[in-house]
């Protein structure tokens, strides 16, 4: 099946691992809720003394732990592995364990169960997965009878499985609001219409007004237009389900207009109803078995633009103008009937199949790198590109045998936010107009000096008679060998983004390029963050000395190539970071 989601729910004072998906090769397209009851929450405890900390823990209580080599920033360490019964148990024992004489620290206490589950088995979400175990019937405490949903128990460890780019079935949704008083106020404002538009042939819009159009589905008042709209994707049941702004508008106004009329928003497919959790700093509609992505904050993350409205966002990708109405008179279009109500619903048609299209360009890229990162593309959309990379390094230390770092504790994250780290080289662009112009520019340039000169927090060194690389102007150095763990992840990452370039260089079929170039340009994003966030204040493996190393290594590089270049008669005109323009006279020529 092609992992959706992922969650756990506690079942006779278990966890039990809920994984979500839709069967592969099979013509009923079933939806799977596979249950695993085998898997169990641990930490990594680093000790003083093996035998005096194994006691100490004992005498809380804990007796499955289990002592494990490990390596924390390339060194060898013998940890335990402590394993508990249950998630919550974890903030519950941690400063009871930290307080222990014997504990030097302890490590991964804050990855989540069900993302835990995810590194430990290897698996990767939007991607398919091989389970095997028994069909069950359903139960309450699970999920409640929906349609075409089929619940197991797994029995053997799931299996990843190599496979390309799932089809999935996407919907998108939008809301318009009767506000005559200006802002919006779910208590009085009632909702006139929402919009469902998708890739299974869905195109309407939902209203109590507009019977004559045909993509309108009449409703008999606002309470119907929700019940509709929750019947919709109950029928439909979407892969994902999108939205534009709809964290923080179109979902809080349904749920909340929902409770005043009494409409159920049971949307999962386990039956259960839709949720607001936290993520950062706000709140995340939630749908069980269904992935709800709010396409604004994709759209914040990737490009930069003055604003960020739906018509700002659909120009700058399609060079279109969609229909533009103003958010606080829209009630008159409404009020007013004849053209202005016509002109009304074309704009909430048009909001609805632009999202969708927005989505349509912009998803390929998120659940591709949902796939590398190894995180649920509900979260992912939702994370920094900081973020991201985190996860990635996370689940890959898991891989290495390392033992991530703990996030910064208040006092360190304190101390970090004062210290900055300076930039590339930056010459001001010569005024004037230029011909002949060529530009110059490093491939990858700061991934490129991690790896070439091993630059890693466990490669630091202050060593004075070994091999090392000497960083410019800081003098900082880092061992030759043995290559160090973010150098040797970016490797990895550089090296499959330059097979699936020399792959889409010799395909003919513009499909496979398409898909294959959505991946080169997700690995490319990943590799690149990576030299940012060694001077974020709270990336786990923070390291300004690196940050410093990297960007001095590349003002170096970036300096020395240009007045190479005047050798062969290149005057450099303007430069930035990694890369500059020059233009080309053979009588500069030395």
């Amino acid at each position: 099946m092609i992992l959706l989601d992922i969650d756990y729910v506690t079942i006779k004072e278990k966890p039990v691992i809920r994984l979500f998906g839709r069967e592969q090769g099979s013509e009923d397209d079933k939806i799977i809720i596979a249950l695993d009851k085998s898997f169990k929450p641990y930490i990594y405890v680093i000790p003083s003394d093996l035998d005096l900390c194994r006691e100490q823990l004992q005498s809380l209580g804990l007796d499955n732990i289990e002592e494990i080599k490990r390596k924390d920033l390339g060194r060898d360490l013998n940890v335990f592995k402590v394993t508990l019964k249950h998630p919550q148990d974890v903030p519950r024992l941690r400063d009871d364990i930290w307080g222990l004489s014997e504990v030097k620290e302890i490590r991964e206490h804050d990855i989540p169960f069900y993302r835990r589950y995810l590194i430990d088995k290897g698996i990767f979400p939007m991607s398919e997965i091989k389970i095997k175990g028994d069909l069950i019937k359903s139960s309450s405490s699970v999920f409640s009878s929906s349609k075409n949903t089929q619940l197991m128990e797994i029995k053997n460890p799931p299996k990843h499985v190599e496979s390309d780019f799932p089809e999935l079935k996407i919907l998108s949704f939008d809301i318009e609001v009767r506000n005559p008083d200006g802002m919006p106020n779910a208590e009085k404002d009632e909702i006139i219409m929402i919009g469902i538009a998708g890739n299974m042939g869905l195109d309407k819009v939902i209203s109590t007004k507009g019977e004559d159009h045909q993509f309108v589905e009449k409703a008999a008042n606002e309470k119907e237009i929700l019940e509709k709209f929750v019947d919709t994707i109950k029928n439909y049941q979407p892969d994902l389900l999108v939205g534009y702004n709809s964290d923080n508008f179109d979902f809080p106004y349904i749920k909340d207009r929902a409770k005043l009329l009494g409409v159920k928003m049971d949307l999962g497919v386990d039956g259960s109803n839709l949720k607001f959790l936290r993520r950062g700093f706000a709140n995340s509609a939630s749908i069980k078995g269904i992935i709800h992505v709010d396409l604004y904050l994709v759209m914040r993350r990737y490009m930069h633009l003055d604003r960020y409205t739906l018509e700002r966002v659909y120009l700058e990708l399609f060079g279109e103008q969609k229909l533009d109405l103003p958010g606080d008179k829209l009630w008159k279009y409404w009020d007013a009937e004849g053209e202005s109500l016509e002109k009304l619903f074309y704009y909430a048609r048009e909001d609805v199949i632009a999202t969708y299209e927005i989505g349509e360009k912009i998803l390929p890229l998120n659940l591709e790198l949902s796939r590398i990162v190894g995180q649920p593309l509900f979260d992912l959309s939702r994370m920094t590109t900081g973020q991201q990379v985190e996860w990635f390094l996370i689940r890959k230390a898991h891989e290495f045998g390392e033992i991530a770092p703990n996030k910064p504790s208040h006092t360190q994250y304190s101390i970090r936010r004062g210290k900055s780290v300076e930039g590339g080289y930056v010459k001001e662009p010569e005024k004037g107009l230029h011909e002949n112009i060529v530009q110059f520019d490093f491939r990858s340039l700061y991934p490129s000096i991690i790896i070439s000169k091993n630059v890693s927090p466990d490669t630091l060194t202050d060593g004075e008679d070994l091999k090392v690389y000497l960083a410019p102007e800081s003098g900082y150095k880092f061992l030759k060998e043995p290559r160090g763990f973010i150098p040797s992840v970016i490797g990895q990452v550089l090296k499959e983004r330059s097979r699936l370039k020399y792959k889409m260089r010799d395909s003919d079929d513009l499909l496979e390029k398409k898909m294959l170039n959505v991946q080169q340009d997700a690995l490319k994003r990943l590799a690149n963050t990576m030299y940012g966030v060694y001077g974020y204040s709270r990336f786990r493996w923070y390291c300004l000395e690196c940050a410093e190393a990297i960007t001095a290594w590349g003002r170096d590089y970036i300096k020395k190539t240009m007045e190479e270049a005047k050798m062969f008669g290149f005057h450099s005109i303007y430069a930035d970071t990694d890369g500059f323009y020059a233009t080309y006279n053979p009588e500069y020529q030395n």
